[in-house]
């Protein structure tokens, strides 16, 4: 017996519970293998706002590129590194490469005129400020007559 890491991937699953369409995921139905560098993604709505923090340690601020495009935010990063080192008797060579795209629909409700971005401690985090028609009101008492 081998155990499988379970994926709860459905194309349609993210339009029915998030205001968020991930269009990387949309056609991956669960038996394409997943790129294993894909960066962790968290989103939490707030009264006023979304945030969105994207996990992408070892990345600098000049490593990644945000755009806004047609109501979607698209995040990419990338980055290379090499060494030599040089010996009389030997030449060695390392050498490493990174990067990642993620692409997320952004819903009706944010200005996106208003996103913000902050990279620290390999945290990518954005803040996506609602419309004022958006933004969760109190419960309001009526009263019966």
């Amino acid at each position: 017996m081998s155990l499988v890491k379970f994926r709860n991937r459905r194309p349609w699953g993210n339009l029915m519970t998030s205001d968020f369409f991930d269009n990387d995921n949309f056609f991956n139905n669960g038996f394409l293998s997943k790129d294993l560098n894909e960066p962790a993604l968290n989103i939490k709505e707030t009264e006023n706002d979304f945030e969105v923090e994207l996990a992408a340690p070892g990345f600098s601020k000049k490593d990644f590129e945000v755009t806004i495009d047609n109501g979607c935010l698209n995040i990419s990063a990338e980055k290379s590194d090499s060494k030599e080192e040089k010996d009389k008797n030997y030449t060695r060579q390392e050498f490493s490469y990174s990067s990642f795209e993620k692409r997320l629909q952004l819903p009706d409700s944010v200005k996106e005129e208003n996103v913000k971005a902050h990279y620290k401690d390999g945290v990518l985090s954005f803040n996506l400020i609602k419309k004022e028609e958006a933004k969760l009101k109190k419960p309001r008492t009526v009263e019966i007559s």
